[in-house]
């Protein structure tokens, strides 16, 4: 089930083409994320900024990552994919925590594919990936498309 291009909800050991992570030319840098981990918004922020090397002036708050995934400039990288494992356990406990949480996802996965692409220049790109159990996977997703309707409608 597609939500977004830049989305992917999968099961556990999942798979997902390679062409849909991996563009043809440029480097690719993947950043693994661990849900398990992600209880409270401490360390949801403590998580990126190990895996995607946040710079030292990222400042702890939703905004600062929102910026942050929208840049990426310190990342030696053509592309990105961010692997979020377990992503169903994320913020569990923090419902508007996790629609933040996937709402900033969403939207730094939109500003990445919806930049203008001037002639003959191959833009960086944004893919999320999000896993977990199989019998997860509708609820996670039903919540990605519900944080999607209210990105677009807001």
């Amino acid at each position: 089930m597609h939500i977004v291009p830049w989305i992917h909800v999968v099961p556990e050991q999942g798979a997902l083409p390679v062409d849909v992570l991996l563009p043809m030319t440029g480097r690719t840098y993947v950043a693994r994320l661990d849900g398990r981990e992600m209880r409270d918004t401490d360390s949801v922020f403590q998580q990126f900024y190990d895996g995607l090397k946040l710079p030292d002036y990222f400042g702890w708050n939703w905004d600062a990552l929102s910026d942050c995934l929208r840049d990426l400039k310190w990342l030696p990288a053509d592309h990105y994919v961010l692997i979020v494992e377990a992503a169903d356990e994320a913020l569990s406990g923090d419902a508007a925590g996790r629609r933040r949480l996937f709402r900033t996802l969403l939207q730094a996965g939109q500003r990445w594919s919806s930049t203008q692409r001037p002639e003959g220049i191959d833009l960086s790109r944004l893919v999320v990936v999000m896993s977990c159990d199989a019998a997860s996977i509708s609820r996670l997703q039903a919540q990605v498309r519900l944080c999607w309707e209210e990105t677009v409608s807001s």
